[in-house]
């Protein structure tokens, strides 16, 4: 089943997408859902970020090939994890499908894509075990967790290497019937394949993270997951567009604009 979050007339709502047609609901589709009776065609409505999480997660570090690139860029032996690392990110960065990156105009050159699978939580839930983690995911959608390299080896918290506005885009929707180990990681830069990568391919895997997670903390429904990227990108410029494609949920599609100098 899929579900978008969309705007129409300045009002945002959920709705089950079915083709090209939203049926609207009230409320959240992991809640008390209710069918409006309205219905939208997709080409007439504007795709807002599939989710506001309550607490934006981040899997870092949990693809080999990923963790080999980077340590050959900076010249040094890779380092691989002994235990899941999780992290966080800031909704001011969240954008929609087809809305722009906006690159801030004293960016350093080092601006990359990381495609990324989204898991989506769906009710509330603190120790759970690897054996019934899955339990609490409602869904999955797609994540280009946009990052300034330069800034992100010299900020401590990678407040804006990863969390300046609008480096987060994420979408098109939520998809919850997918085959994890079926799916595949594309990203295309200008129309051209640059990466791809078996999705599932994570050296620390969902339930594991969910495991981790929740024996200190409380997931709640709407918070997310982003479980990291293979590969690495080259550095993007103003007018490149990304496109990362995940078997089974969609396209996440994003121009890249540099921001002009204040006069």
């Amino acid at each position: 089943m899929r579900w978008v979050r969309f705007s129409k007339d300045n009002a945002v709502s959920y709705g089950r997408l079915n083709g090209d047609q939203i049926a609207e609901i009230r409320g959240e589709p992991w809640g008390d859902a209710t069918p409006t009776g309205r219905g939208f065609a997709l080409a007439d409505v504007k795709l807002e970020v599939p989710v506001i999480p309550r607490t934006f997660y981040c899997a870092g570090i949990n693809y080999a090939s990923h963790i080999r690139e980077m340590a050959h860029k900076r010249g040094v032996e890779p380092v691989f994890p002994d235990k899941a690392d999780i992290g966080y990110r800031a909704n001011n960065a969240l954008i929609a499908h087809g809305e722009a990156v906006v690159i801030p105009a004293h960016a350093p050159p080092k601006i990359n894509y990381e495609g990324e699978l989204v898991v989506v939580i769906g009710k509330k839930v603190k120790h759970l075990t690897e054996e019934n983690a899955m339990s609490c995911v409602f869904g999955y959608t797609i994540g280009n967790d946009v990052s300034e390299r330069t800034w992100q080896r010299g900020d401590r918290t990678f407040w804006r290497g990863k969390n300046a506005d609008t480096f987060k885009p994420m979408g098109p929707w939520i998809e919850t019937q997918v085959d994890l180990d079926a799916m595949e990681t594309t990203i295309r830069l200008n129309g051209k394949e640059d990466l791809r990568f078996k999705t599932n391919d994570m050296i620390f895997g969902i339930a594991h993270y969910i495991a981790t997670m929740t024996r200190y903390l409380t997931l709640y429904p709407g918070d997310v997951i982003w479980m990291g990227t293979d590969g690495t990108s080259p550095d993007l410029v103003d007018g490149d567009v990304v496109e990362v494609e995940l078997t089974g949920i969609g396209v996440l599609r994003n121009s890249f604009v540099r921001e002009k100098e204040a006069v």
